[in-house]
């Protein structure tokens, strides 16, 4: 009988030990498959730390994460209604701010170019320059229906001519697509931090609500109130 129960104990344990196995083999492949890219081209102003994004005021605390895409209707209008405060915010060091351009748009492309990655690597090109936010403001004031064709290389250096970027090197980043392999790392970063939603916009890591058609993402009273609660006003 002794017999009997320490083999049922043995068979338990090997059985526990195939499960933890299994799990733990298992994380190993999630890891590995969330796991952010890192090493591509990417521009002088991302910050690995932070999934690789587009940093301003990298010094300061209080932070404002913004994922978004280009192409993104949704997007466009919460940057028509808040660019402004949140550029002052960057201009006068208020809070450091890090801007995550995604394509999830343009990954349904049926033209057989990603938009998104075009008008992400363009914005990236202008940030070397010292002109990511005019570059930024730019592609969204001139955002046309989803993969329609508009936003193409061509176009995005006449933005770019609008924003003063005249160098061969800005227009040879766009052509070139640069840093269209960075635009990955940033997604990568998204599906670790389970965004699936274009814009997402975290306070100190506290995602805005969208409890209410009028709420912190296109109300700009209480999108301002949600920094002035974190401490950025």
């Amino acid at each position: 009988m002794a017999n009997s129960k320490s083999g049922d104990k043995g068979l338990r344990a090997i059985v526990i030990g195939m499960i933890v196995f299994v799990i733990a083999v298992t994380g190993i492949f999630i890891y590995f498959d969330k796991k952010p890219v890192t090493n591509v081209a990417a521009p002088a102003a991302i910050s690995k730390v932070d999934g690789s994004g587009l940093v301003f005021n990298p010094e300061l605390t209080n932070q404002i994460d913004i994922w978004e895409d280009f192409q993104c209707p949704a997007c466009r209008s919460f940057e028509a209604i808040n660019n402004e405060y949140i550029t002052k915010m960057i201009v006068e060091k208020k809070a450091k701010v890090v801007y995550h351009p995604l394509t999830f748009v343009g990954a349904r492309s049926n033209n057989g170019v990603n938009e998104s990655i075009i008008a992400a690597n363009a914005a990236a090109c202008a940030s070397d320059e010292g002109k990511f936010l005019e570059m930024h403001e730019l592609i969204y004031q001139n955002q046309g229906s989803e993969n329609s064709g508009r936003y193409s290389k061509e176009f995005m250096i006449m933005l770019g001519l609008k924003a003063n970027l005249t160098s061969a090197k800005f227009q040879d980043c766009v052509s070139n697509g640069n840093y269209d392999d960075w635009t990955e790392a940033s997604a990568s970063f998204a599906a670790v931090k389970n965004v699936n939603s274009t814009p997402t916009v975290t306070v100190n890591g506290k995602e805005l609500s969208r409890d209410t058609p009028d709420n912190e993402y296109n109300n700009p009273v209480k999108f301002q109130a949600a920094l002035a609660a974190a401490g950025i006003k």
